[in-house]
Order: C-alpha cells, then sequence, then structure tokens
C-alpha cells in the first residue's frame, strides 16, 4: 500500500509499530513497512504508545500531513490524535463494514463461509471499526481460497481504493454504518485451528481455508498433535473423525456431516508429508479415529 500511495502522493511520515523480536535468535526486526520505509529514505516514527504521547503528537503535526492512512495498525487511535491532519485518518479495511469488524476479517469471512467479501475505506473515528464509509467495493472469493490467497487479493485491491480515495479528498460523501447489521472478527487464538469432527465437511474446510496462515489446522490422533493440510470435502459417511479410506490422494475422514480428504499430515518436530505416507508410517489406517472433543 505505501508502494500504491508514493507513487502519487507525497509522503511526509511513515508510522509503524516498534521493532519485535523475531525468531529463535529473538533478533530486533522492523516491521515490513518500517523496513521499507528506511529503503526508501523517508521519514519514520514507531511510537510505543499513542494514548497521552505529546511528543508524537507533535511528529504528526510537525511533518505538515493532510490526511493519515492506516491500514492494519493493531491499535485504536486516540481523538487528539485523529484531529491533527486536516482530513483526518483513513482506514482501509478488508471487509464489507460494518461486517466484520476487527482484527481478522478475511479468517473469519472464510471461516464462516462467507463467499463474497471486499474492502472498506472509512474515516476513522476513536471505535473499532466504527466510522463512516467513504468506499466500498465487492471482491468474490474463490471457493478454493485460503486466507492467503484472499489477502493478496485483497491488498491489490485495498491499494487500489485507498489511492482513488486519496485523489477524492473533501468530495467522498461519509455514510454512517448500520450498527444493527455488524458482526466481529476477533483475533485468531490456536484453538481456531482446532478440527471440530462433529461440524460438517463444509464447515471443517471453510476453517481450515480460514486459518491457512496461522494458527493452521490441528488435530489429534492418540493425544498427538497433528497439523493437517490440503482439506477438500469428500464422500463418506461414519463416526466423526473416524478414517474411512487412505489411498495416495490422502485420508478421508468422517464428519458430522460427509467426509474430509487430507492431503498432507505434519506430525511435531517433523516435516509434512503425504497423508497417505504418513498412515503408512503410522500404522493407521480405516477404523482408526482422531480425537474428538
Amino acid at each position: 500500500m505505501l508502494e500504491a500511495i508514493r507513487t502519487q502522493f507525497e509522503v511526509v511520515l511513515v508510522v509503524a509499530q516498534p521493532d519485535k523480536p523475531v525468531g529463535r535468535g529473538l533478533k530486533l526486526t522492523p516491521p515490513p513497512v518500517a523496513a521499507r520505509a528506511a529503503e526508501l529514505g523517508l521519514p519514520l516514527a514507531q511510537p510505543t504508545r499513542l494514548r497521552g504521547n505529546t511528543d508524537f503528537e507533535a511528529t504528526l503535526r510537525g511533518s505538515g500531513a493532510d490526511v493519515a492512512v492506516t491500514c492494519a495498525y493493531g491499535k485504536i487511535l486516540p481523538a487528539a490524535l485523529l484531529a491533527v491532519p486536516r482530513y483526518g485518518f483513513l482506514n482501509t479495511h478488508t471487509s464489507l463494514l460494518p461486517r466484520y469488524r476487527g482484527a481478522a476479517p478475511i479468517q473469519w469471512a472464510l471461516i464462516r463461509g462467507e463467499t463474497v467479501t471486499g474492502t472498506t475505506i472509512m474515516q476513522t473515528d476513536p471505535g473499532m471499526d466504527t466510522g463512516p464509509v467513504l468506499l466500498q467495493e465487492e471482491l468474490s472469493i474463490a471457493p478454493e481460497w485460503t486466507s492467503l490467497e484472499l489477502s493478496d487479493a485483497l491488498s491489490g485491491q485495498a491499494a487500489r481504493l485507498i489511492v482513488s480515495a486519496l485523489s477524492q479528498l473533501g468530495t467522498l460523501k461519509p455514510r454512517p454504518q448500520d450498527e444493527a447489521q455488524a458482526t466481529h472478527a476477533p483475533m485468531l487464538v490456536k484453538e481456531d485451528g482446532f478440527v471440530r469432527w462433529a461440524e460438517p465437511a463444509s464447515a471443517i474446510v471453510n476453517r481450515y481455508r480460514g486459518v491457512a496462515a496461522w494458527p493452521q489446522t490441528t488435530a489429534f490422533l492418540g493425544g498427538a498433535r497433528l497439523k493437517l493440510g490440503g482439506l477438500s470435502a469428500a464422500m463418506g459417511e461414519g463416526q466423526p473423525g473416524e478414517v474411512l479410506a487412505v489411498d495416495d490422494s490422502g485420508v478421508t475422514v468422517a464428519c458430522g456431516a460427509g467426509a474430509v480428504k487430507v492431503a498432507t499430515v505434519q506430525p511435531e518436530a517433523r516435516k509434512a508429508q503425504p497423508a497417505s505416507a504418513w498412515a503408512a508410517a503410522a500404522g493407521v489406517g480405516p477404523g482408526a479415529r482422531f480425537d474428538v472433543g
């Protein structure tokens, strides 16, 4: 998004989260947008807090910015800060607000089986994605997309829409959100990736699609933790979690309704492998049963 904006507008300040420890060595690493700003020689600020931070407020005011743009910044902005730029703050949100307000709109749209989502450009207010809508555009979700592919598609859409919004500053008419239609998309936790075998196959596949980036799909067999990949709906009926078949294309497992085929399995501390190879090595065949709740 920074790249799209800077091709048409002057960027006077880039604001990013502080550097964080990453990897086994816990090396202090800047966020991607901060690293890119440094490469481009753009002014950069990385405040540790926003509320009551008069130094950062002075930095923003001193930049002379007419408008500020946020994208997945991860913090609610205080009213005092929102009032600094002439045109306030514009936020890009990857859902059709007021649906899927919150930290993980892409993931929850997939988990809940949505076939259409989109991008919203909103005027930021002190709430959680509650500001008036300036621009909005739908995007159809391909049935094979996981959160990785959907994120890529929405990223391109958001970059195009924010440039359009910035080109129309002062002429766009804000539209209040309908609170009665609001839904929420909270931050994912590890347990959101656990397979619920009692659910229908469609729900299990949708959850797999939504958690593909993180925390990924996790199941348990005899107490052993396994990462499952390449889930798709399959023919078959049986007890939830029951292995129905093993062949070269994967392992077929019964659900609350229907079945799913698992293409790859990754045991703890090992690499992912074809599900059929894992099943042969682990002695798993028809009649075996994954742990169910």
